[in-house]
């Protein structure tokens, strides 16, 4: 593969919250191998002229479902197949929105981990929880109230992405199997949702001793717990346990807010899901009920962003895409300029994402030895975050690992084909 040096861009230091001036950075294979103030010598690279745009790091969505497209009623007949096929082209979406890695909380597994990785689906790098636990009438559970069969015996593709587990010995074999079946972390349903028919919002999902098995059976492996939550009470049982992150946390108090920054823990709030629910209630079949709960969660939101920012938690970025929402996966950015500076956001879709998927110093940030993972804009998004609007349209390229995913930059040689600009390759 040709050595490709980039020249002419304004850097955008995500550590610092500024733009840099006078860099260029040469990329060998999947990494940056230099990134230097002034002139980079590398005989028989590829030059690439960033025509003074800016330069900066791939994003990371850590709040994503690939697998749930379709509307609530449509799971009950869609084959796995059409799935999967589905999923291939969410994949494709979010990488050209720009985010170069995500993490899916829960439905997509090892298979569609390898199938990007071997190329066969193009999107983003993939940390994948596997099935969700939930116990029986948690947020998992899709089972409508008048449904008097029991779980095992429903035919229902959202149970798929869920395993109910009741139990501390029924909870450590779902930990277990799905660690054995190459889960990057696991994913538990600790409070009500808004899109179960069965749950309230208030509602205190699984015992203390239950989530402290699955955080103890986690760590023995390497892995973490992440939570999805919405109540003070429920958040705080989960970090006193040690689960990891704090997945929308919508009802945070300033206790429990002051309880994760002092465990080092991290939020992951998804604002823009609640949007994005409300705008398609009636199109994907929202119920009175589920509208209810949308209503308690959606009012209170930017709260937690405010309570977090004060107390010095950690907070990623995430979007919670699924149900056709996938194009509002971007406005999260909009939606959390209310309480936090452009900067703020960007750090969250980068460094802190990086740290949630354990990958600090590799990814969300632009250094040498870093995965070359990185956009070329249109503009400055510390000055206006509507950059990242309209399916990526403002960005002039998008690298994951050393390949172009979008490219119309000018290169020095217009014949080159490693460098020619154009349409997306994908």
């Amino acid at each position: 593969m040709t050595d490709l040096l980039f020249r002419n861009f304004a850097l955008l230091d995500v550590h610092a919250g500024r733009l840099r001036s006078g860099y260029q950075a040469l990329v060998k294979g999947d990494r940056i191998a230099r990134l230097e103030r002034g002139r980079i010598d590398a005989k028989g690279a590829q030059v690439i002229d960033c025509g003074g745009r800016t330069m900066m790091p791939g994003l990371i969505d850590c709040h994503l479902h690939i697998c749930y497209r379709a509307k609530f009623t449509a799971y009950r007949v869609m084959l796995p197949s059409l799935v999967h096929a589905n999923a291939a082209d969410v994949l494709r979406g979010i990488l050209l929105r720009g985010f170069t890695t995500a993490r899916d909380a829960g439905g997509a597994d090892l298979g569609h981990k390898q199938a990007v990785e071997r190329g066969l689906f193009p999107g983003p790098r993939l940390f994948v929880s596997g099935r969700v636990l939930s116990q029986t009438g948690g947020h998992g559970d899709t089972r409508a109230q008048s449904d008097q069969r029991p779980w095992g015996s429903c035919i229902h593709l959202m149970n798929g992405g869920t395993r109910l587990a009741d139990g501390v010995p029924e909870v450590l074999t779902a930990v277990r199997d799905e660690i054995r079946l190459g889960a990057d972390h696991i994913k538990v349903m600790a409070g009500g949702g808004v899109t179960s028919p069965a749950d309230p919002i208030d509602q205190v999902q699984y015992s203390t001793p239950e989530l402290a098995a699955m955080v103890d059976e986690a760590q023995r492996s390497g892995k973490y717990v992440l939570a999805h939550v919405y109540t003070a009470d429920a958040i705080k049982r989960c970090i006193e346990v040690g689960i990891r992150t704090i997945e929308h946390g919508n009802m945070m108090d300033a206790e429990g807010a002051r309880m994760l920054a002092k465990a080092g823990g991290f939020l992951v709030p998804t604002l823009i899901a609640y949007q994005s629910l409300k705008e398609q209630a009636d199109r994907i079949g929202l119920s009175p009920v589920q509208r209810q709960k949308l209503d308690q969660v959606h009012a209170i939101g930017a709260s937690s962003l405010e309570l977090a920012k004060r107390a010095g938690v950690k907070m990623a970025y995430g979007s919670d895409c699924f149900h056709a929402g996938e194009p509002y996966q971007s406005q999260e950015f909009l939606v959390r300029a209310d309480v936090l500076s452009p900067a703020e956001i960007i750090r969250s879709a980068t460094l802190v994402g990086s740290e949630v998927v354990g990958m600090p110093g590799e990814i969300g940030v632009i250094r040498a030895g870093a995965y070359a993972d990185f956009l070329v804009i249109d503009g400055n998004p510390l000055d206006d975050l509507s950059l990242f609007m309209g399916e990526g349209a403002k960005f002039a390229a998008i690298m994951k690992e050393g390949r172009f995913y979008k490219n119309s930059l000018t290169p020095s040689d217009a014949d080159h084909p490693l460098a020619r600009g154009g349409d997306p390759v994908l």
